[in-house]
């Protein structure tokens, strides 16, 4: 008679499968029970393949990110390779995961300990493309601004720790013992890997960090960082980059409500011009833009496509430089107000102010009327604050200008428009595409 041996010594077999397993080998026979010995370990082995995919590909992550800090986190300071070489620990935390994956004892429990895995991977997938973004930005790079920007990662140093904290605990403890023992210790393992790690990296990051401040940046996507370059006076000379990236961001309010709002970014080359971006308000909603080369242009209507423009409307929508033209002209400046120096991202500046009214704020930032439709601005009074670079160009304005809000609300009384404008990446290469 054939003999259905519990296989104790393998460790990818979990006890509850094999009480189960038991079970039925009392009320089927040996036969089934062979089969379903066989089944249970085919399971298991497909359940620590899934999981070490998982653990992989966290691993693959983490050393994303070890590689974006070591070689794109070069802001000048003592220790820039530290801080970098600090950034993989958590390759060796979530490695721990792939040489002994925390195996589940059932299908609920597989389910929870993947979520392990997933939760860290969701967050870190993002969090890598603004870390991205931001390298190549080349602005200001503090690896920790805020306690908003660092709980993702902190989180995900958490889940890959307690996730390879189990498999760990699980393969120093043993199969036999208590499941809550083991999940404790796994816990453990995991809070302890989170705080010796990321104690290791902000220590370092902070350091670093800390040693830059009173230092110029090494770039600035604003301008020069040369404290020994002056910017120009407010009333001085002052150009607009050959090229740019821009950004607009403006909103309305009535009577101290929002009702609308326009965010844009494109980029300019001379009079070549692209942008696109949303705008929700009373008067249009939806995805705009608007592009010219050489003498075609194209608009992007709110909930339309592409559509070519008549000869008459190729003119305007050049962001910075059409502001610079219309509401920073030599004489609208020969009135103006220094507000100082400043630094923005590391770049010295010059910050001035002049007035601002309705009609020049129509031609200045024509997008307003996105915002507005065709409401009278004649009425309408603000202030301008730009800032002029040490390379003598324009890189940032902020304005706003209220009035009569009858227009824009019922029963309103009064309104107001708000607006920033960034040009960045000055003089860089930039190439214009036609819709």
């Amino acid at each position: 008679m054939h003999t259905c041996r519990r296989p104790r010594d393998d460790p990818r077999v979990p006890p509850d499968e094999y009480q189960r397993a038991a079970a039925a080998s009392d009320s089927r026979g040996d036969a089934r029970a062979s089969r379903g010995w066989l089944a249970i370990l085919a399971g298991v082995r497909v359940r620590v393949i899934e999981l070490r995919i998982l653990g992989a590909v966290l691993a693959g992550l983490w050393l994303v990110t070890f590689g974006l800090i070591l070689w794109g986190y070069r802001p000048g300071g003592p220790v820039d390779g530290l801080v970098g070489l600090a950034a993989g620990g958590p390759i060796v935390v979530a490695a721990a995961a792939v040489a002994w994956p925390p195996v589940a004892q059932s299908a609920r429990a597989f389910r929870v300990i993947a979520w392990l895995a997933l939760g860290p991977i969701l967050l870190l997938v993002p969090s890598i493309a603004g870390l991205l973004a931001q390298i190549q930005g080349g602005g200001p790079q503090t690896l920790m601004p805020s306690a908003e920007a660092a709980y993702p990662w902190v989180l995900a140093l958490l889940g890959t720790g307690v996730y390879a904290g189990v498999g760990v605990a699980r393969r120093r403890l043993g199969d036999r013992s208590p499941r809550r023992r083991r999940l404790l210790a796994g816990i453990g393992l995991g809070v302890a890997a989170t705080l010796v790690t990321g104690t290791a990296f902000s220590a370092a990051a902070v350091y670093n960090e800390v040693s830059l401040i009173g230092k110029p940046a090494l770039t600035s996507r604003f301008g020069p960082t040369d404290r020994a370059l002056d910017p120009p006076p407010c009333d001085g000379p002052m150009a607009i980059g050959a090229t740019a990236t821009v950004t607009l961001q403006m909103d309305v309010s009535v009577d101290g409500s929002p009702t609308g709002a326009l965010s844009v970014s494109g980029q300019r080359s001379g009079m070549d011009v692209r942008w696109e971006g949303y705008v929700t308000s009373n008067a249009a909603f939806g995805r705009v833009g608007f592009a010219r080369i050489d003498q075609s242009a194209w608009r992007l209507l709110p909930n339309g496509g592409w559509v070519a423009l008549a000869p008459r409307e190729v003119q305007g929508g050049d962001m910075d430089r059409q502001l610079a033209l219309e509401a920073l002209t030599p004489a609208q400046r020969a009135v103006v107000e220094d507000a100082g120096l400043a630094y923005i991202e590391g770049a010295r500046a010059r910050h001035c102010r002049v007035a601002l009214d309705g009609d020049t704020l129509s031609r200045a930032v024509p997008e307003v009327s996105l915002l507005v439709g065709n409401a009278d601005l004649s009425r309408w009074r603000g202030e301008l604050d730009f800032w002029v670079f040490s390379d003598g160009e324009l890189g940032q304005a902020d304005g706003f200008a209220n009035g009569p809000g009858l227009e824009l609300a019922q029963n309103g009384l009064t309104a107001e428009v708000r607006f920033t404008l960034i040009a960045i990446d000055r003089g860089q290469p930039v190439t214009i595409q036609a819709p």
